[in-house]
């Protein structure tokens, strides 16, 4: 089974607790594996008596909780503060046998092991609400209380990207969402409702970071 896992500027932790999966032409070895931020979207190949599970968070929450950014599928270090916790959920997790039952263990560990309030700085908090309102990263500033530089910095340490490319990557989801409920769309119409320049422009927005065409959606 192949699928396209879309980027969202989301970053997760996966449990690879039996089998063969592959992100693009990359082997996920089995363990607690720390995915990088979704800067553009990547094919998830799950092969036969593959078993995974995990957890994926919203923009900068998991470098929040985590503390740290991975820039391929890496295997959380042994030495890292959270590893013995979820070394023991992924021991609980491979002798589960029934994944609604996965599920469950999950999300109550996650309850119970991770702060997710003001877990990132109020300002990053702010301008991303904002964005999520699409409004334009030049107009940031003008509604709040810090320093184009300050913002860019606070994007690119927890993020590891720019606000204008976040909005980008916002944009292209926006319309992939629209796509897929109507399946008729003009998609010159499409390109203007989201704020692409064009047709021509949304296509090339959606091939480097959807990875495909609009019209392939």
């Amino acid at each position: 089974m192949v699928k396209l896992l879309h980027s969202e500027a989301c970053s997760s932790l996966w449990f690879h607790l039996a089998g063969e999966v592959k992100i693009g032409d990359t082997s996920i070895p089995e363990g607690v594996i720390a995915l990088p931020v979704e800067k553009a979207s990547q094919t998830v190949s799950l092969y036969p008596e593959s078993q995974l599970a995990g957890i994926r968070f919203q923009p900068a929450i998991g470098y929040g909780v985590i503390g740290q950014h991975v820039d391929r599928p890496t295997t959380l270090s042994t030495e890292h503060a959270l590893m013995p916790g979820l070394q023991q959920l992924f021991t609980d997790l491979q002798a589960i046998p029934k994944n609604e039952h996965r599920v469950t263990t999950l999300h109550h560990w996650v309850q119970q092991n991770f702060r997710f309030e003001n877990v990132i700085p109020g300002p990053l908090k702010q301008a991303l609400n904002h964005l999520n309102h699409t409004v334009p990263p030049g107009a940031l500033i003008d509604r709040m209380n810090v320093s184009q530089r300050h913002l860019e910095r606070l994007f690119r340490h927890w993020i590891e990207m720019t606000p204008k490319r976040y909005q980008r990557i916002l944009r292209v989801k926006r319309a992939i969402d629209h796509l897929r409920t109507h399946n008729e769309a003009n998609l010159a119409e499409v390109a203007d409702q989201f704020g692409f320049s064009d047709q021509a422009h949304m296509t090339r927005e959606f091939r480097a970071i959807a990875g495909v065409t609009p019209g392939k959606v």
